[in-house]
């Protein structure tokens, strides 16, 4: 693979990791990696994994939910002899065939790599993972003191600036000491 193709592998979001097989009939189990799981795994959609084969374009053949995860179906993908070395894959697309979200949305791969500081100055770290979904995220920031986990909450996180890779917060006494 050349080194453009590795960076546009790099660029892109990721939607979802392959977990299993799921049966005998070509189908795999998905971790979801978005909140949009119908719109991401509709039949049609595509999605992009990289294997052993190299990067693949993949187009979901069917797709419905079980046990709050979508269990998937591939375009050529026919028997558990031909999915099995899909296991473990991730499940990407460009960022640009994300959907717009609404003002103070942001999606988790935005707010990685964000420079963090307190109102009063203090710089706090930067965002290295969100963990949660739309009903409460984390944000996991490294920095002078260790490890910091903020909540996403707009009474916290009073500035979200994701162009400029800042966020500000104001943070409730003693919650950057927790982990002291």
């Amino acid at each position: 693979m050349s080194a453009r193709a590795d960076s546009d592998w790099t660029e892109m979001v990721l939607v979802g990791r392959i977990a299993r097989t799921h049966g005998i009939r070509g189908q795999v189990v998905v971790t979801p990696e978005t909140d949009f799981v119908e719109e991401r795994f509709h039949e049609g959609a595509t999605v992009w994994c990289r294997t052993a084969h190299g990067r693949e374009q993949l187009t979901v053949a069917s797709m419905r939910v079980q046990k709050g995860r979508p269990i998937v179906g591939f375009d050529g993908f026919e028997s558990i002899d031909d999915v099995e070395r899909l296991t473990g894959a991730e499940l990407r697309i460009p960022e640009e065939a994300l959907q717009p979200l609404s003002d103070g949305t942001y999606y988790h791969h935005q707010l990685i790599g964000c420079a963090v500081d307190t109102v009063g100055g203090e710089r706090v770290g930067t965002v290295v993972r969100v963990e949660g979904g739309s009903a409460g995220s984390v944000l996991e920031i490294e920095g002078p003191r260790g490890q910091v986990l903020v909540p996403l909450a707009a009474e916290i996180c009073v500035d979200i600036d994701v162009r400029g890779k800042r966020i500000r917060i104001d943070p409730p006494e003693g919650l950057l000491d927790v982990n002291a």
